[in-house]
């Protein structure tokens, strides 16, 4: 038979749900003991019993004349005494058994001669909330001491105490399944802290399996996902590097083949045609290996890195009006960053006119525009730009430069800060790139 696992998250769920009715229970125990048992504990648990025999043997040791007086000295701060020679003397409420057949045991003890006749009253055997303890003792001579305690009670109602009990199971669940979910979720972070660090760094270490079977299990096919990912990364970089080697010889010999070319029309045909394949070539190769996705991520001036671009193309003679605060700490890849941020303004600065950024700070984002006033992309190519290699014909020609990579390698940057990135028309003309970042 197959041994299953001890430490799994449904024994887990179970055990807390155990532990949590146990310790409401025992919170509950404890409230009744104290608010219940300690405030109204029977009459035999208050301790007066050996007092009342005390006062019971001088009474009745005293004259009949005496006892009122006597009686009414005898009491205390705990109880008083009254003597009478009736019972009806006393204002009692009518029970059906006020017999105090719980303490004959104890008078047996403490009081000598023939049994008394004892009757009991509780707190609650009394109308409304002015309860207090009564003990009534039949003397030898047929006479009737009254004993009377005040009850000891917290001032809480049956309503009060419901809520009390109510709140402490609470209470008790609550602290419980925090401690339960604190053991599951540590696990867990470990896990999402784990799997960040891959998305962030493909050569980050194996994640180390902790916690319950089910979590360990899928930290371990994490492992091996990741594994993997790391061997075909490697397994393309290589090929990549091949490919670079064996696509650029054969390009250096068609040029250096050129130049034999008398026509040199004909020449100059093919030179553009080698410039623009050794151009796609490069492009592409640095799209594939993306150097800027294994960059560390760090706190970075969000504000001072586009001023610091903006600044770049006016050295170019471009000018670019920037909105926006004079500072705003993010966290990100700012080589990965400054590079979406080149492709798309070089968009706006080759197909259209006056590109404009503008940065805005939102709750739990970052959103960046850029602005132009071009001939805009039809609605139904807004997508379609994103892939690699595709481009538009008209406007968006090969005169311009690029092979349809920029706005790829653009939105893949994004995609990895956990943002994105989409294209809109512009109020008044032109195109609008939208770029949301997660704070």
């Amino acid at each position: 038979m197959r041994r299953l696992p001890g430490d799994t998250v449904a024994r887990w769920i179970a055990l807390t749900i155990l532990i949590a009715m146990f310790t409401a229970l025992a919170f509950n125990a404890v409230f009744v003991q104290l608010a219940g048992v300690w405030a109204r504990p029977p009459l035999t648990e208050t301790g007066l019993l050996e007092k009342i025999a005390v006062v019971v043997r001088v009474v009745e040791a005293s004259a009949p004349a005496q006892r009122p007086h006597l009686a009414q000295a005898v009491g205390d701060a705990q109880f008083s005494v009254a003597w009478a020679t009736a019972r009806e003397g006393f204002n009692l409420p009518a029970l059906r058994d006020p017999g105090f057949h719980s303490g004959d045991e104890t008078f047996k003890q403490l009081l000598l001669g023939p049994p008394r006749l004892m009757e009991a009253y509780e707190p609650s055997d009394w109308p409304g909330d002015e309860g207090h303890y009564v003990l009534l003792v039949q003397l030898l001579d047929h006479s009737w001491l009254m004993f009377s305690a005040t009850a000891r009670t917290w001032g809480l109602t049956d309503g009060q105490r419901s809520v009390i009990v109510v709140l402490l199971v609470l209470i008790s669940t609550a602290l419980v399944t925090l401690v339960a979910t604190r053991h599951l979720a540590r696990p867990l972070q470990h896990f999402t802290q784990g799997a960040r660090r891959f998305g962030a760094d493909f050569r980050a270490p194996p994640i180390e399996p902790v916690g319950p079977h089910e979590i360990r299990q899928a930290i371990l096919a994490f492992n091996s996902m990741q594994a993997q990912l790391q061997h075909f990364i490697q397994d393309r970089t290589q090929m990549l590097a091949a490919i670079s080697h064996d696509l650029r010889a054969p390009l250096t010999r068609l040029r250096l083949r050129g130049e034999f070319i008398e026509d040199v029309d004909q020449q100059q045909k093919l030179f553009r045609d080698v410039d623009e394949m050794q151009a796609m070539i490069n492009t592409a190769l640095a799209f594939f290996r993306d150097d800027a996705r294994l960059e560390q991520a760090t706190q970075l001036d969000l504000a001072e890195l586009l001023q610091t671009l903006i600044d770049d193309y006016r050295d170019q003679a471009i000018d670019i009006s920037f909105r926006g605060p004079p500072r705003l700490v993010y966290f990100g890849r700012p080589l990965g960053l400054k590079r979406v941020m080149t492709n798309l303004v070089d968009n706006a600065v080759h197909y259209g006119r006056t590109p404009e950024i503008e940065l805005l700070q939102r709750p739990g984002e970052v959103v960046i525009h850029v602005l132009d006033r071009g001939p805009g992309i039809p609605a139904e190519h807004r997508e379609q730009v994103f892939m690699p290699f595709y481009r538009l014909e008209g406007s968006r020609n090969k005169s311009t430069g690029g092979v349809g990579l920029g706005l790829s390698t653009a939105r893949a940057i994004v995609l990895e800060h956990g943002g994105t990135l989409t294209l809109a028309d512009r109020q008044g003309g032109g195109l609008t790139a939208v770029v949301v970042l997660p704070v």
